[in-house]
């Protein structure tokens, strides 16, 4: 098979979908990679290693798409990028298509195989490659809460960890998945007073028990959601339902009340955001103000730290893309029930039950198409 990888295009996107090593792996197995020329400079990757590895380089986005078979990338489509699918082509990246509903109507126009990185799911309900960007994003929410809360940057002027005698700042955090528990440890590492809000009882025992009295469990409802947000000078957004829409949990009404020069970073805006005033905003302009509170709600967080994402993401998502290659697209994921859940577009088709739901799509299962 023919392996291809485009420069993304995304604003601020630096991440690469395939470092020289995996290229090395492709190539060993017989495949061919072809990489469009500058692809990994934002991840420190020059050329010169991919050629290494066994890659041809191509001057154009529209070469690499034009000559492949599968597309391995990182981010969703752009639009510049709809009229270069092919039908059948494989599509190997991240889509999150409850959030984009166009993109999902070219990926079925043009018939395109579409493998989402985020809906690929284990029996046990984990999301392997959406785990290592979740622990980046979890981290990063922190580290950038903390900048917004500074004053020059719209914030109350709140330092995490306080000072002695001055007391920490509060952090609330919704959801306590992998982006919640790693949002959690960068927290308390840094001295702030921490809140876990979730759902799961089973989830918030496991939190109780490997954080201990460094931060407060609490159940998610209505009134609690109420009660922490209005309390908090940060609150991160970490609600995920795999492929759907992130339910609203914190209302215009809750972020009316909430002091000014607080802080909400929204991790799920990529989902659709879980706090009501969230729009997606980029690196370049990453932050507005809506009554007085700052909102920082980047789609891509992971990408500014693109080396690390990069290679992170690469351990994850090598496995699954060599089956799809080496075994042909159908062989492969009636191989893996897990791998198979990664599809959303196929044959013209949703094949994904909560893509389908969330954009009011005819949903058929993809059992019935292979």
């Amino acid at each position: 098979m023919k392996i291809g990888v485009p420069k993304e295009i995304k604003n601020n996107e630096y991440r690469v979908g395939l470092i020289p090593a995996s290229v090395a792996e492709y190539v060993r197995q017989g495949h061919e990679v072809v990489v469009q020329t500058g692809a990994g400079e934002g991840s420190a990757i020059p050329d010169e290693r991919y050629v290494e590895a066994g890659a041809t380089m191509v001057s154009s986005a529209e070469a690499v798409w034009e000559s492949s078979d599968m597309i391995v990338k990182v981010k969703e489509p752009m639009a510049p990028e709809y009229g270069l699918m092919q039908r059948g082509q494989i599509v190997y990246t991240y889509l999150h298509l409850a959030a984009v509903p166009e993109l999902a109507e070219v990926l079925l126009e043009r018939q395109v195989r579409a493998v989402a990185y985020e809906t690929i799911q284990l029996p046990d309900g984990r999301l392997p490659l959406l785990e290592p960007m979740s622990e980046v994003a979890g981290r990063m929410a922190i580290q950038v809460g903390a900048r917004c809360l500074e004053r020059e940057h719209g914030g109350k002027g709140v330092l995490l960890g306080g000072v002695p005698g001055v007391a920490r700042a509060k952090v609330v955090i919704l959801g306590g998945g992998v982006v919640g528990t790693n949002a959690a440890k960068m927290a308390v590492g840094m001295g702030a007073q921490v809140t876990i809000v979730d759902l799961n009882l089973n989830r918030l025992r496991y939190l109780d028990d490997i954080f201990g009295s460094r931060v407060q469990t609490m159940h998610s409802n209505v009134a609690t959601i109420a009660e922490q947000v209005l309390n908090a000078d940060l609150v991160v957004g970490a609600v995920l339902i795999p492929g759907a829409k992130a339910p609203h949990l914190v209302t215009r009404d809750h972020i009316s009340q909430m002091q000014e020069g607080s802080v909400v970073v929204d991790v799920s805006v990529d989902q659709g955001g879980c706090i009501a005033t969230c729009h997606p905003t980029t690196h370049e302009d990453p932050t507005y103000v809506v009554d007085g509170v700052v909102h920082y709600c980047v789609a891509n967080m992971p990408g500014a730290v693109a080396r690390t994402s990069t290679f992170a993401l690469n351990n994850t998502t090598l496995g699954y893309g060599l089956a799809l290659a080496s075994k042909g697209f159908e062989q492969a994921v009636k191989d893996d029930p897990a791998l198979a859940l990664g599809v959303n577009i196929y044959r013209g088709q949703c094949v994904y039950k909560a893509v389908a739901e969330s954009l009011d799509l005819e949903y058929t299962p993809l059992s019935e198409l292979l």
